[in-house]
């Protein structure tokens, strides 16, 4: 189907010729004339397509009223990876070449309901309903990604959906219950036309509309740019410097939904060959900066298992789908979370420009708030994380006002390796403490060389004191935060003795 977007939209741009959009919905191929690049997915749903089950909430990511899920060939290109996603955040062209699923395309069985759809009703798990098809897109990922999954994954699928009415048990009911509603264990979903395409087919259909150029949108004043290869990015960027570079879109969307910002020119990483490879070479973790960071912080856990409730607590799964490791570094906020355990493991990101290719260390990487060393035309092409050392402790801590989905006031990371009882080498870096975040060096001289106890933790503790001097906000006073890194500090300490569980997860939630 080809659809003029700017007619949807009753727009009277007379913009000059430029790519269609094209995107699976429904077992059948859009193609998007003249869309305006910064139109949200959600926008497009409930006002071009009178798609009105998905809600807006929060227009921020937050809720997950907007929950739809989105697909595409994975890497292999023989299966298709589905992840839930807000669509309130993202933009229209980041959907070119993937399928779009919202809750008006389960109608897989006879009687009009999925599976999910079955187990909702069945479990009670609606209440007012706003929410609710938030919540069946979510439990859909998961039906499909995951067949027996623990009471952790699905209370992991849930992060990003809120319940105003607190139906929780009834919704986790529905997620062990829904696969029982399961016709057959490969059911698919049914076109409106009745037509049923099997992944086989639907991979086929994705190979049709696959884009082997960049794609370029033009409306108005308005310039979107996916290009396919870093080498192709960096003339882009080299050409406007002042263009938006657009990763997974998690802060930009905001700009627009909330702050109501006119971008003129953006650049989206997410096509871009080089940076979207994840490798795992003899020494390094090798992250493209637009993989996606559920893959990322999949890859990272595997080799650093100490990261695993860090990243588990990072945001929520539809973000993690759609965040990227390198967006989070170079938006350098000085409470982004991934970066003080990759600080403590002494990564290196490889910057690039029509200038060539250098290579800077991370915990050299932010000279102040909002200061990076970052030259014009110039953006992270990979990231480089060190395999850990067979000996090295490495763990992160993250101190916010919930456990799901919540913004830190104190993130803290640590390395740790030890010739016996004294301590031959300590990394300490922090978040929400300062205006970036940064290595404790105070509070590493106090530990490198002494023996790994309490006394030198306190007094390693006390020497972050020399370290930071945090703000009050929102989030939490300067002593509180203080305080709370110093803690944790001490925390970790017990966890390497053995004397407190490694993780907080389970309190009150497992059953």
């Amino acid at each position: 189907m080809t659809v003029d977007a700017n007619s949807l939209t009753s727009e009277t741009d007379s913009a000059p010729t430029s790519d269609a959009i094209r995107f699976i919905l429904d077992g059948e191929t859009f193609e998007l004339e003249r869309a305006d690049p910064t139109r949200t997915v959600l926008e497009f749903l409930r006002e071009d397509l009178g798609r009105t089950g998905t809600k807006e909430g929060c227009a921020e990511g937050d809720c997950g009223a907007c929950t739809v899920v989105v697909g595409e060939v994975d890497h292999t290109g023989e299966d298709l990876d589905l992840r839930a996603v807000n669509a309130c955040i993202q933009f229209l062209p980041t959907l070119d070449g993937k399928e779009l699923f919202t809750v008006e395309s389960l109608t897989a069985n006879r009687d009009g309901l999925h599976p999910v759809q079955r187990a909702m009703v069945d479990c009670h798990g609606s209440q007012c309903g706003f929410c609710t098809p938030g919540f069946v897109m979510s439990l859909f990922a998961l039906y499909k990604t995951n067949p027996s999954p623990t009471r952790m994954d699905i209370d992991d699928a849930l992060a990003g959906n809120l319940c105003r009415c607190t139906g929780y048990r009834p919704i986790v009911a529905a997620a062990r219950s829904m696969y029982a509603n399961a016709r057959n264990s490969d059911d698919w979903l049914t076109s409106p036309h009745g037509a049923d395409l099997r992944p086989a087919e639907r991979i086929r259909q994705h190979l049709s509309i696959s884009r082997e150029s960049a794609l370029e949108i033009v409306h108005g004043e308005r310039r979107f740019l996916a290009p396919i290869d870093a080498a192709e990015l960096a003339h882009a960027l080299a050409r406007q410097p002042e263009a938006t570079i657009l990763a997974g879109g998690t802060d930009i969307g905001l700009w627009v939904t909330k702050q109501y910002r006119q971008l003129h020119r953006i650049v989206y990483t997410g096509r871009v060959r080089e940076l979207r490879q994840l490798d795992i070479s003899p020494t390094h973790i090798e992250i493209g900066a637009a993989v996606p960071l559920a893959d990322a912080a999949r890859v990272m856990v595997e080799r650093y298992p100490g990261l695993e409730e860090l990243f588990r607590r990072f945001a929520s799964p539809p973000i993690r789908n759609i965040a990227t490791m390198g967006g989070n570094i170079a938006n350098g906020s000085p409470i982004g979370d991934s970066m003080p355990a990759l600080m403590v493991a002494g990564t290196t990101l490889l910057l690039q420009s029509i200038r060539g290719i250098r290579e800077v260390a991370l915990d050299r990487f932010y000279a102040g708030y909002q200061q990076k060393d970052l030259q014009p035309g110039e953006f992270i092409r990979t990231i480089r994380i060190p395999l850990p050392d067979a000996d090295a402790i490495l763990r992160s801590h993250k101190l916010s006002k919930r456990f799901d989905q919540d913004i830190s006031a104190v993130c803290t990371a640590y390395r740790l390796q030890l010739d016996g009882d004294r301590v031959r080498e300590f990394r300490m870096a922090c978040g929400g403490l300062a205006g970036t975040v940064k290595r404790a060096a105070h509070c590493e001289r106090a530990v490198i060389g002494h023996r790994w106890d309490r006394t030198t933790v306190d007094q390693a503790a006390a020497a972050l004191a020399d370290d930071f001097s945090p703000i009050t906000d929102m989030r939490g006073t300067a002593d509180y935060r203080l305080r709370g890194a110093q803690n944790l500090l001490v925390r970790f300490f017990l966890e390497t003795r053995g004397e407190v569980a490694q993780t907080v997860y389970g309190y009150g939630r497992r059953g």
